[in-house]
C-alpha cells in the first residue's frame, strides 16, 4: 500500500552547483516560507555554511504544493552536504527518499561528485531526475551540458529540465517532475515501528533532536521508543515535522519525514543510520546499512596560552555535541605542552572543526600537521592503531606496517591527462583504470595511500589543472608499506609534534627536506642549536641554528692575546650551561613546515 499524496526527495549534486539555492525557490514556490523570512541558503543555519557556501549539516524540511493535476502534494526535501568528507551523512539521507534531484552546473557540466552522488542514488534505487542549473551565467552551455547527462544516464533529452535557481526561471517544472516520476512511499500500518536517523542536530532544551524517516508502522508522543544501535530507551519529549521550524504532532505516519526530540545529553547516542523502533519491540530486524562515524584524518590541536586548555577542552565538548564524528582525547606534548588529539572524517572537516573554535570560542590554538590511523602487526601477533607517529613501537617488534589505502576518481579535461599522471605517481599512486564519460573529458581512477592524500595533493591537482580538476574519494583497504619513523630532534631532544611516518624510500629527501626548512623557521638562541633527522635508528640528516654571538672583546683595546682568550673561555663556558638548561622555542610555522615539504 502507498500513500498517493506525500512525496519524498532529496536535491544531489556537485560542490558549488547550486544545491541549497535550488532548495530556497522551492521554498518560496510551494509558500513555505513568506517573503519577509525569506533570506539566501534559508538551510543552512551555520554563519560558516553561508560564508564558504556549502552545506555541512543535511536539514529537511516539509512543503504543501498545489500540483497542476489538481491535488495537493506533502512534499519532504532533504538538503545533503556536497562535500567527500560527509558522503556517510549523504548516503543516509538517500535512503530515507524515493527520489533525487541531480543538480548540474550549465557551464561546468559532470563533475567527479556529480558522478559519486549519482551512483550512490542509483544503489539506493532511487528516481533521478536531472536538473541543469545556472542557465543565466553567460559561459553557460545548457546543450553540450544536456548531451553530458544524456550519455551518462540514458534519457530522453526532453526530461532534462534547465532552470536557473537564482532567478526562479523554470523551477516549477522540477516540482511537477517530482509529482510525475518520484514514487509514492510504502505505507505499512500494521508492521512494527521502524525509522531510520539520517541526521541529528543537539538542542540545550530538548537534547538530542533526530532527524527520522518513518518506513513503516507509526509513533506517538507518548510512546517509548529504543535506539537499536546503542539499545538506548527514551521517551520522547515532542514529536513533529519540519515545517520549516520544528511543529510538534501527535503521530508520526509510515512514509513521513519528522524529527523526534529525545531529551539525550550527547549525538554519541542518537547516530545517524541508527533504526529507532518502540521499546517494547525486541525481535525487530534494524534496517541495513548502519555503520559508526570513523574518523579518518587526526591531527594535535593546542592552545597558544597554556591558560586555555580547560576552554579547549569545553570548546571540544560543545562541538561534539553536534558532531558525533569528532572524537578526541588528551594529549601532551614537550614542545607544545598540553592539548588534544582529535579526529576528523577528512581535511575539510578538520577546517571547519578549526575555524568553528578560533570563531565561536574566541580561542588561539596550534594545529600539528595531520596525520592517519595506522595498523601495527607486532611479531607477538596481536594488532595495534595508532593515530600518531610518535606512538609507533620499537621497530624490532614490529612485523608491518599498514596504512590506509584510498580509491580516488580525478575528473579532468583530457589535456591535463600527463600532469595529473605525473602528480598521482609521485604520491605512489597505482593507475586502476580510465573513462571518458564527456567528450573531451576523462575519469581517471587511482589507488594511492591516504598520508599522500591528506598534506597538499588537492591544491597541486587545482594549481596543476588550472582549477579544472574535480576528485572524489573513498577508503579502499590497509595495505603492509615499507614505512619507518622520522624523528626530528632539536638540541637532542626529539619533537613529538614534528614526528613523520614516511616510506623508507622517501626518508631521506623528507629529513633533509625538513631539516633545512626548520634550520630558516628556529630562532637563534644564544647557544648553537642543531637540528637532525633522524630513521631506522641512525641520523641522516642534520642543520645548525648558530648561536646569537655577544662581543665581549669589545673593551679590549690592544693588551696581550691571553686576556682576550680568557674572556672568549669564559663566554664558552656560559654558553655551554645555557644549553644544558635552555629551552628552544618553536614557532607554529615549524609545524606548518612538513604541509610544504613537497614543494
Amino acid at each position: 500500500m502507498t500513500d498517493p499524496r506525500i512525496r519524498n526527495f532529496c536535491i544531489i549534486a556537485h560542490i558549488d552547483h547550486g544545491k541549497s539555492t535550488l532548495a530556497d525557490r522551492l521554498l518560496q514556490m510551494t509558500g513555505t516560507i513568506s517573503e519577509r523570512d525569506m533570506q539566501a541558503q534559508f538551510l543552512d543555519g551555520m554563519d560558516l555554511e553561508r560564508e564558504k557556501g556549502v552545506t555541512i549539516k543535511a536539514s529537511a524540511v516539509h512543503m504543501t504544493y498545489n500540483a497542476k493535476d489538481g491535488h495537493t502534494y506533502d512534499m519532504n526535501l532533504i538538503d545533503t552536504p556536497g562535500h567527500v568528507d560527509f558522503g556517510y551523512e549523504v548516503s543516509r539521507a538517500l535512503l530515507a527518499c524515493e527520489g533525487a534531484i541531480l543538480v548540474l552546473d550549465a557551464s561546468q557540466g559532470v563533475q567527479a561528485q556529480t558522478l559519486a552522488n549519482l551512483y550512490m542514488a542509483i544503489e539506493a534505487d532511487l528516481e533521478v531526475i536531472p536538473v541543469i542549473n545556472k542557465i543565466d551565467l553567460p559561459a553557460a552551455r545548457p546543450d553540450e551540458v544536456t548531451q553530458e547527462i544524456v550519455d551518462l544516464l540514458g534519457v530522453d533529452p526532453e526530461d532534462v529540465i534547465a532552470v536557473s535557481a537564482k532567478n526562479g526561471t523554470n523551477v516549477e517544472a522540477i516540482l511537477e517532475a517530482v509529482v510525475a516520476h518520484v514514487p509514492p512511499p510504502p505505507v505499512e500500518l500494521e508492521k512494527p515501528a521502524r525509522a531510520l536517523i539520517f541526521d541529528s542536530h543537539y538542542d540545550s532544551y530538548k537534547g538530542v533532536i533526530a532527524y527520522v524517516r518513518l518506513m513503516e508502522g507509526k509513533i506517538r508522543k507518548n510512546d517509548e521508543l529504543r535506539l537499536m544501535a546503542t539499545d538506548t530507551v527514551l521517551k520522547p519529549v515532542e514529536i513533529g515535522r519540519f515545517e520549516p521550524k520544528l511543529t510538534t504532532a501527535d503521530t508520526l505516519y509510515p512514509g513521513t519525514v519528522g524529527y523526534v526530540a529525545t531529551g539525550l545529553k550527547s549525538v554519541q547516542e542518537c547516530r545517524v543510520g541508527d533504526t529507532l523502533t518502540l521499546a517494547k519491540e525486541t525481535d525487530i530486524e534494524p534496517l541495513a546499512g548502519y555503520e559508526p562515524a570513523k574518523p579518518m584524518v587526526f591531527a594535535g590541536i593546542y592552545p597558544v596560552d597554556n591558560e586555555d586548555y580547560p576552554v579547549l577542552k569545553d570548546a571540544l565538548a560543545k562541538l561534539q555535541l553536534n558532531d558525533a564524528a569528532l572524537v578526541y582525547e588528551p594529549e601532551s606534548s614537550q614542545a607544545l605542552n598540553f592539548g588534544y588529539r582529535v579526529g576528523f572524517l577528512g581535511l575539510f572537516h578538520m577546517e571547519i572543526v578549526q575555524e568553528r573554535l578560533e570563531r565561536e570560542f574566541d580561542l588561539d590554538i596550534i594545529a600539528t600537521a595531520p596525520s592517519v590511523e595506522y595498523e601495527i602487526l607486532m611479531k607477538t601477533g596481536e594488532t595495534l592503531r595508532i593515530d600518531t607517529p610518535a606512538n609507533l613501537p620499537d621497530e624490532g617488534s614490529i612485523s608491518e606496517i599498514r596504512e590506509p589505502w584510498m580509491r580516488i576518481q580525478i575528473f579532468i579535461p583530457d589535456e591535463y591527462y600527463g600532469t595529473v599522471m605525473d602528480l598521482v605517481t609521485k604520491k605512489r599512486g597505482i593507475f586502476i583504470e580510465q573513462e571518458y564519460p564527456a567528450v573531451g573529458r576523462v575519469l581517471l581512477v587511482y589507488d594511492i595511500p591516504l598520508s599522500e592524500v591528506i598534506v597538499d595533493f588537492y591544491d597541486q591537482l587545482k594549481s596543476r589543472t588550472r582549477g579544472y580538476a574535480s576528485m572524489d574519494y573513498s577508503l579502499n583497504s590497509y595495505r603492509a608499506e615499507d614505512l619507518v619513523r622520522l624523528n626530528i630532534l632539536i638540541n637532542s631532544q626529539p619533537v613529538d609534534a614534528l614526528t613523520l611516518i614516511v616510506h623508507r624510500t622517501e626518508a631521506y629527501n623528507k629529513g633533509q627536506s625538513l631539516v633545512t626548512r626548520l634550520k630558516d623557521l628556529i630562532p637563534r638562541q644564544m647557544f648553537v642549536v642543531p637540528i637532525q633527522a633522524g630513521a631506522g635508528g641512525r641520523i641522516i640528516s642534520r642543520a645548525t641554528v648558530k648561536a646569537i654571538r655577544k662581543d665581549v672583546l669589545a673593551k679590549c683595546y690592544g693588551g696581550d692575546i691571553s686576556r682576550k682568550k680568557k674572556l672568549l673561555q669564559k663566554q664558552k663556558k656560559g654558553k655551554k650551561r645555557m644549553k644544558m638548561v635552555g629551552n628552544v622555542e618553536i614557532p607554529q610555522s615549524a609545524f606548518m613546515a612538513i604541509l610544504k615539504l613537497d614543494d
